[in-house]
């Protein structure tokens, strides 16, 4: 009996010493997104599952059911498009040929640009080039003297208009030539530099680096080591740059293991910050407040129209806050991922536009004048990379090009600059301006009953869709036809530089709606009453299924052989 008794009472302090744990375990459950994006590890296993297949002629031009005469429409339109890109700019196209065995990063742009299905034709007839000649106010020339209208930005880097950089550049060759690439020492511009930063970002220190991604590495190594807690929070769909701990998902070839992704916007996600003691810090990209929750957004994932957006400024400031007095009351280190966002929403970046102070800011992109760099500024308890009372315990991180000369002065420029009237004009009523001019393209949409809308956060866009397609992906080669360069994620994101007048925004808007009334016209848009976003996934998913039990039958019946 008293055997019994031990045992039952033993049983009773081991459940309850367990409880908390499961208890911790299960919010951290419930503080996941629901979606794939919130579940890195399942999502990288169903990646590899997911088998490769393509469509015939036949069933490319009417794989969502439509009729003959729809699909003989579809034909001709993408042939005659496809005519026309090929004619137009055949010196691009031969440069394109020519260098795509040998950069790698175009193979994998040109592959991911639509899914994976319709790959096969489209590379065979829709041919885009990747080069471009020269830039002018918010035009692009190419090699073929094509001039169009740039949306790509050159992923943020581009806030004030291509002329300012050129500048820029042009000025910081000449203040740094007698010094020429000297590393490792300073030239004396870095002084002004880090004095701005520090007003600009409300912190002590700054380090540079030469990527953004660099920067985010090192903003997270050091709330590491100054918290000794292993696990980062990142917010699910999020991106901040292409290392392995905060590209936790698909793309990373292995897992990692101290990164926890959460919801956006979530009070589960508040409740785990509060109880874990593992946390160092949490990562927030405030361009995700554009598509809280969801992965950038890009052509190449367009199987439906249920790709959605909105912004909504109150909301997401008052996540922020909430995060902020969380992490505060946790020690953990709040860092604000800028690389993309910096100086686009308001000249103090999104700290000043939403009215959150972080512990750790980086920067990159536009910062450098239009060159390559990394910033970190942070507190001066959190940047040290050292202790005093112990010379062997080190926070390393250099690199051979940070401070580079050109840089420096590239930025110094740039810096300098932000205070000149005509670069505070372009701030002057942002939203309202970029508020107004999605309206009144969303409006002309409606108007002539064309199933595309558009989302914004200030100057930067995403395209969505109204009604169910198979098709949409198609747009962004409507809309290359009309001389607006987009970027390889197609409609996925368009970025505009703040030198847009009403008058450029008014032809951009043109050239859209016509590209959306061709599209239309060419049939691609065929709607019927019974195709939905879930009958289009089930579609998909049947097919995929469908091909990998083929696959698994095929390698069954080799084995066998064998």
């Amino acid at each position: 009996m008293d055997t019994n008794v031990a045992l039952y009472w033993l049983g009773a302090a081991v459940a309850a010493a367990a409880l908390p744990k499961l208890k911790l375990r299960l919010d951290l459950s419930r503080a996941k997104h629901p979606s794939l994006a919130g579940h890195s590890n399942l999502s990288r296993r169903i990646a590899k599952l997911v088998p490769f297949y393509e469509y015939d002629e036949e069933h490319f031009f009417r794989c969502d059911g439509a009729p003959e005469e729809i699909a003989a429409r579809r034909r001709a339109g993408f042939m005659q498009l496809a005519k026309f890109l090929r004619e137009r700019s055949p010196r691009t196209l031969e440069l394109n040929e020519s260098a795509a065995d040998g950069i790698s990063d175009l193979q994998f742009t040109s592959a991911y640009r639509v899914p994976f299905q319709f790959r096969r034709l489209v590379r065979e007839y829709l041919k885009t080039g990747a080069f471009v000649q020269s830039s002018s106010g918010v035009t692009l020339t190419d090699p073929d003297g094509n001039v169009s209208y740039d949306l790509a930005g050159s992923y943020g880097v581009n806030v004030f208009g291509y002329d300012f950089y050129k500048e820029c550049l042009q000025r910081a060759g000449e203040r740094v030539h007698e010094l020429g690439p000297v590393l490792g020492l300073y030239h004396p511009v870095i002084v002004s530099n880090v004095e701005r930063l520090k007003l600009i970002s409300g912190l002590d220190e700054a380090s540079f680096h030469m990527s953004g991604t660099e920067a985010v590495m090192q903003a997270v190594r050091l709330a590491r080591y100054h918290t000794g807690r292993p696990y980062v929070v990142r917010f699910c769909g999020a991106y901040h740059g292409w290392w392995g701990d905060v590209q936790p998902g698909v793309g990373n070839p292995v897992p990692a293991h101290e990164t926890y992704t959460l919801k956006d916007m979530d009070e589960d996600t508040l409740r785990v910050l509060r109880k874990r003691r593992d946390i160092a810090c949490v990562l927030v990209n405030p361009l995700q407040a554009l598509h809280p929750n969801a992965s950038a957004p890009g052509d190449g994932t367009l199987i439906d129209s249920s790709r959605s957006a909105g912004f909504d400024r109150a909301a997401y400031t008052d996540w922020l806050k909430r995060l902020r007095t969380v992490c505060s009351e946790r020690g953990i280190v709040l860092i604000f991922d800028e690389v993309f966002t910096g100086f686009r929403l308001a000249p103090g970046g999104a700290q000043e536009y939403f009215g959150v102070q972080a512990d750790m800011v980086t920067y990159g992109k536009t910062l450098g004048g239009g060159l390559p760099v990394g910033v970190v500024c942070g507190r001066k308890d959190l940047m040290k990379r050292f202790r005093d009372d112990r010379p062997t315990d080190i926070c390393f991180a250099r690199g051979t090009f940070n401070s580079h000369p050109y840089v420096m002065a590239a930025m110094n420029e740039f810096l300098n600059c932000l205070d000149k009237p005509e670069i505070r004009n372009l701030y002057r009523d942002l939203d309202s301006v970029w508020n107004a001019r999605a309206e009144q393209l969303n409006q002309r949409l409606r108007d002539q009953d064309l199933p595309v809308r558009v989302a914004n956060l200030s100057s930067i866009w995403t395209v969505f869709y109204s009604r169910p397609s198979r098709y949409n992906w198609m747009f962004q080669y409507y809309l290359r036809a009309q001389d607006l360069t987009l970027s390889w994620v197609g409609t996925g994101r368009l970025i505009f530089s703040l030198n847009y007048t009403e008058s450029d925004f008014k032809t951009v808007a043109e050239r859209f709606v016509t590209a959306a009334e061709k599209m239309r016209q060419d049939g691609w848009w065929w709607y019927e009453g019974g195709l939905s976003n879930k009958t289009i996934r089930r579609q998909v998913l049947r097919e995929m299924l469908a091909k990998r039990f083929r696959l698994v039958g095929s390698e069954y019946r080799q084995n066998r052989e064998g």
